[in-house]
């Protein structure tokens, strides 16, 4: 299992933007992409807030908007 979950939805444009960020990291082996649309918590829980990354470990997360320097301070957080 991955540290990181990406929470998205198809078709979502602002996902697309996020993940480019995550590739412009170097964080796509480190995160498993998961599709809130297959369960019901996860869109009362993420839906409006998408995209959005989870530290699984540290179960925090970080939300919409943020650039790559918020991105990668989130990632480099203890």
């Amino acid at each position: 299992m991955t540290k990181f979950a990406f929470y998205t939805t198809e078709g979502c444009h602002l996902c697309e933007q996020a993940w480019e960020l995550v590739i412009a990291l170097g964080l796509a082996s480190e995160m498993t992409r998961i599709e809130i649309i297959h369960d019901e918590a996860d869109i009362a829980r993420y839906g409006i807030r998408i995209p959005v990354i989870r530290d699984c470990e540290a179960e925090k997360d970080i939300g919409w908007p943020f650039d790559v320097s918020e991105l990668a301070n989130f990632i480099n957080q203890d």
